[in-house]
């Protein structure tokens, strides 16, 4: 019970530890890639922490899956380092015994794995793209703001009012510059306002004001003055676009629209989501016969092959889901395989461990063959 109970104790914080590094190195990641989308002008930069915080979400499940074996197979390294899983062994237990309290750390975490996969990945997901299509369906009146260049959504259109009376739709020394088939024009007025056409249309009526067309060298330069000059905005519902794969709920995957290609794209996903919490388990069954430190060989080669074995487990796993979107293989097929094949390769190097001086495979066969 005493070894039990630590085993528990510096899982749960060598587990928090990786997750916070994890989480760490992500959240970094994360800002630099965004806050470049915000400065190409792709998302809103008001909106970049909850996009930040959405994509964080979304990929708690990974880095949990990551965390828990990496935890793992850090704790029972050090424990053969620090020599304590000779006083285990000499206690009368083997390794197969560190199976149970292992797994009833691991089953809570597993289990929220699964709830993150199946219901926070797509919410996060449909959020980030609700956040980026509002953004850019967005009007250009909204961006209309007293004593600031707003730019429009298209990038043809800059906007600068010094003064704005929202309640009587008044402005007061506009800049408008347009650049439409490579040809510049610039409208500057005192005074003007905001008006609302049929159809929800709306538009900006300068009056009083001088319009510069082209370039100042160029022989067709012109400055026109005039009394009223109407630049249109554009006001544009925001759409809901239609949910991505990843973006779909789990009932909505599970619905059969009729549309075979939609279909195996659904199941792919579906596949995929059920999938992280099965490769969890089998990442943790792994690490248990996988965490054996040999001095010879030095006590960072666990670590080096439980790299190659999560690059190789996620990258299967991705190219199965991959197969059953392409319609390849069926999703029943696609399912178990990988993670059969984890659990199996999980139980031969565990009872690999338990003897390791004789081949379990060859007590399995008659002796004729045993000792050829």
């Amino acid at each position: 019970m005493i070894f039990k109970e630590a085993l528990r104790r510096e899982l749960s914080f060598t587990t928090g530890g990786v997750f916070l590094v994890l989480v760490t190195i992500m959240v970094t990641t994360l800002v630099i890639r965004i806050l470049g989308y915000a400065a190409n002008g792709a998302v809103n930069p008001e909106d970049a922490i909850v996009l930040i915080s959405l994509a964080t979400l979304g990929y708690l499940a990974v880095l949990l899956t990551v965390s828990l074996f990496v935890a793992t197979l850090i704790v029972l390294v050090r424990w053969y380092k620090d020599s304590e899983m000779i006083v285990w062994f000499a206690s009368g237990l083997s390794i197969s015994n560190l199976i149970r309290p292992i797994l009833q750390f691991a089953t809570p975490l597993i289990i929220i794995i699964a709830l993150l996969a199946l219901f926070v990945w797509p919410w996060a997901n449909r959020e980030t793209t609700l956040i980026s299509q509002r953004f850019q369906q967005r009007d250009d009146v909204s961006m209309v703001s007293a004593g600031q260049f707003k730019e429009s959504a298209r990038a043809e259109r800059v906007f600068f009012i010094e003064e704005l009376d929202v309640d009587k739709s008044e402005v007061k020394n506009i800049f408008v510059a347009d650049s439409k088939n490579g040809r510049l024009s610039i409208a500057v007025a005192s005074t003007g306002y905001i008006q609302n056409s049929e159809g929800g249309e709306k538009s900006i009526v300068l009056k009083n004001g001088r319009r510069y067309e082209g370039q100042p060298t160029a022989p067709d330069f012109r400055i026109l003055e005039f009394n009223d000059y109407t630049t249109k905005i554009r006001s544009k519902e925001a759409l809901v676009p239609a949910p991505r794969d990843r973006e779909k709920t789990v009932t909505e995957l599970l619905k059969d629209n009729g549309n075979p290609m939609t279909l195996n794209e659904n199941r792919a996903e579906l596949l995929w989501r059920i999938g992280l919490p099965l490769m969890a388990l089998g990442l943790v069954l792994i690490a248990i016969p996988l965490a054996y430190v040999n001095p010879r060989l030095g006590n960072y080669t666990a670590m080096f092959y439980a790299v190659l074995i999560y690059l190789i487990y996620s990258n299967l796993l991705n190219l199965t889901q991959n197969f059953v979107a392409q319609g390849k293989i069926s999703a029943f097929i696609g399912v178990w395989p990988i993670h059969l094949l984890a659990f199996l390769i999980a139980i031969l190097l565990i009872r690999n461990r338990i003897n390791p001086s004789i081949k379990w495979w060859r007590r399995q066969l008659p002796a004729s063959f045993a000792n050829k």
